[in-house]
């Protein structure tokens, strides 16, 4: 996520205050680092906080693209996020 909202291809297309919501929710490597003796549900839920704030602002990039063929620059579409018209109905990040 972070590589993704500093590629220089989306500057412009993630305004500033989106761009900030993900790099402060990705302080969840932090957390992650400091705790790799956590239970699975307290992972599951780090994950599904990331989730909630990156899911809208990516689903909004692609409305106000048109999509984007061949997905997001920086590889964010191979990292598990399913392109608009897809059969799954949200997307999903798999890794932080």
């Amino acid at each position: 996520m972070k590589a993704t909202v500093k590629d220089e291809k989306l500057q412009g297309k993630i305004n500033n205050k989106d761009k900030q919501k993900i790099l402060d929710k990705c302080e969840i490597v932090s957390w992650l680092d400091k705790n790799q003796t956590a239970e699975k549900k307290e992972f599951e839920h780090q994950k599904k906080e990331l989730e909630n704030v990156c899911s809208p602002i990516i689903i909004k990039l692609y409305q106000s693209s048109g999509g984007m063929p061949g997905g997001i620059p920086g590889g964010f579409l191979d990292g598990g996020v399913s392109p608009p018209g897809d059969a799954s109905s949200r997307p999903t990040i798999v890794e932080v």
